[in-house]
């Protein structure tokens, strides 16, 4: 039996492994940067791949379970996160899977009913929430409400859904997702959101870690892709969000504005009705903010960057995001924004 690590260069290689996921009704994720096989006698008998510190696309040979297979193909993957800098990784896999991984050192993080979400390293997710709660002095005996949101980049849609929540609830926690994988950086993005909220006393503004609508909760947010998988990570982040930071942080709404005009979003609100309540957590859809007749988006204002018409975009974003638009970095950014075709 050789393990060797495969070339994601080579169509065929990759072509081998993609045929050998499909036995097991898996698919090989678009974001993997590392990848290792198991072969016996030249016939793949196992995989595992990796992107960043979240392993995935795991799989064996029903024939060769039981033989020490799963640590022999992990390790070079945890060996080559170590080597990158990962000293915390997580496990996107089957649920039936978890016994497995528990033996290998791993803890749950949360899970559904066909997938599950584990951690092993120097940090986890109750610690994770545990440094928010020091770092922005949450009280929590007092209940409150939470926003997830993306803000690429923020707009007038985003702070009038932030300043209804904050009218109705004593406070508001603004989880500004963290993953670098949109147009606008994450520092910009928090940094104009923390700008365009600061007239509001009773918001706080904090990064929303790799726990809350990232590449290991939910890659299809940021593929935009609407296939047999989406309702898993749909749940999956849900799960996150209320058996983690709604009991930890006293959680007793939590706000999304409805959605128009991406379905992948609009799932995620509806599997949030369905799963959030039994946590205890009131799911409030506000109707977006209007501008001549059209909900307001992030993806309207991109759009309106990429045909070079910014002057229209003061009716859109707060004058803080309108003034980092036209400044040397917002301009930097909106030229990568015109060459670029990406749902994000």
């Amino acid at each position: 039996m050789n393990i060797d690590k495969i070339n994601l260069t080579n169509p065929n290689e990759k072509k081998e492994i993609e045929e050998f996921l499909n036995l097991f009704s898996l698919k090989y994720d678009k974001g993997v940067d590392y990848t290792v096989a198991a072969r016996d006698n030249g016939k793949i008998i196992a995989t595992v791949s990796k992107e960043k510190n979240i392993v995935k696309c795991f799989a064996i040979d029903g024939t060769y379970q039981g033989e020490g297979l799963a640590t022999k193909i992990l390790t070079p993957a945890i060996n080559q996160m170590f080597e990158e800098g990962y000293f915390h990784n997580m496990v996107f896999t089957k649920t039936v899977n978890k016994s497995l991984f528990e033996g290998m050192g791993y803890k749950e993080v949360a899970h559904t009913d066909k997938v599950i979400l584990m951690e092993m390293g120097n940090k986890n997710i109750d610690k994770t929430i545990n440094k928010i709660i020091k770092k922005f002095d949450i009280d929590t005996s007092k209940k409150r409400a939470m926003i997830v949101m993306n803000c690429n980049p923020f707009t007038f849609g985003h702070q009038y859904l932030i300043e209804k929540a904050a009218s109705e609830n004593d406070e508001v926690l603004i989880f500004v997702v963290q993953e670098d994988k949109s147009s606008f950086p994450f520092q910009v993005r928090y940094d104009l959101v923390k700008q365009g909220t600061s007239h509001l006393k009773n918001v706080k503004v904090i990064p929303g870690t790799e726990y809350l609508i990232s590449s290991a909760t939910f890659p299809s947010y940021f593929l935009r892709e609407e296939d047999d998988t989406l309702e898993e990570y749909t749940k999956l982040d849900c799960a996150i969000c209320g058996e983690k930071f709604g009991k930890k942080l006293n959680i007793a709404k939590r706000y999304a504005g409805d959605e128009p005009y991406c379905n992948v979003t609009n799932t995620y609100n509806e599997t949030m009705k369905k799963i959030l309540p039994a946590y205890g957590i009131e799911v409030v859809i506000v109707p977006r903010k209007e501008s001549d007749g059209k909900a307001i988006s992030a993806s309207t204002v991109r759009e309106i960057i990429k045909n070079d018409n910014i002057q229209s975009l003061k009716e859109l974003v707060p004058q803080t995001t309108y003034d980092f638009l036209i400044s040397p970095e917002g301009k930097e950014i909106g030229e990568k924004i015109k060459l670029k075709n990406s749902p994000h």
